[in-house]
């Protein structure tokens, strides 16, 4: 079970900011552009996607990051489910996220199939997304995960402000669910980020970031050497 749920305060209108850790939910430049030069551009998606590939995210929020992810792959031409794994302790009530989610008409029509179906968490039948978003602190539940993912999308609240989402552990946790010559990406270029991917096996590279943010990271599993 979640911790509880979000609390969030609205800027500028329909702008959500998480009063938990005082940040925004998405850019304040354009939220889908950003998650598409992150998380899609970031993990050579759309790419990379084939049969059964598998995204993982920490921090679900409004489930933008998902939707662009969708969109990509239905647009991409796949004819097999994609698979999307998301960990989130502050789960936003899906009247948040219908409302967070009216300032990106781009994705209206996979938002309204998601939210036509969504009860809060666990797992959703989207065919051709197979969606499951596990609820609670991710530090214990990723861990206890038995899945790996091809791509991560590694999007909590800012470092500086939730930094329990960003700890060395938890990257080792993550490197530990990725599939061979998977990757990982996030807005974030904090050095105990960076270091902590690649204490954990991950090559990591700063890219440029998007609009204001100067840079961003880019990380891809290194093999483990052989004896």
């Amino acid at each position: 079970m979640a911790d509880q749920q979000a609390r969030l305060s609205w800027r500028e209108g329909d702008l959500p900011v998480s009063d938990q850790f005082d940040d925004p939910y998405f850019s304040l430049q354009n939220g889908l552009l950003e998650t598409e030069h992150v998380f899609l551009a970031g993990n050579d998606l759309p790419a990379r996607f084939g049969p059964g590939f598998h995204i993982a995210e920490l921090g679900f929020g409004t489930g933008l990051n998902m939707l662009a992810a969708w969109r990509a792959w239905e647009e991409s031409g796949q004819d097999t489910p994609l698979h999307f794994t998301s960990f989130e302790a502050f789960p936003m009530t899906p009247s948040d996220m219908a409302r967070a989610l009216e300032a990106f008409p781009a994705v209206s029509p996979w938002a309204d199939r998601f939210l036509a179906k969504w009860s809060g968490g666990g797992r959703c039948d989207l065919g051709s997304l197979q969606l499951n978003v596990i609820l609670g602190d991710a530090r214990q539940t990723l861990p206890a995960w038995s899945g790996a993912a091809h791509a991560w999308f590694l999007d909590g609240f800012s470092p500086a402000k939730n930094p329990e989402l960003w700890q060395e552990d938890l990257m080792q946790a993550v490197a530990d669910h990725t599939a061979a010559g998977g990757t990982a990406a996030t807005y974030t270029a904090a050095g105990f980020v960076r270091r902590g991917l690649e204490t954990a096996g991950f090559t990591v590279e700063r890219s440029p970031g998007f609009g204001r943010k100067r840079h961003m990271t880019r990380a891809v599993l290194t093999p483990a050497a052989e004896d």
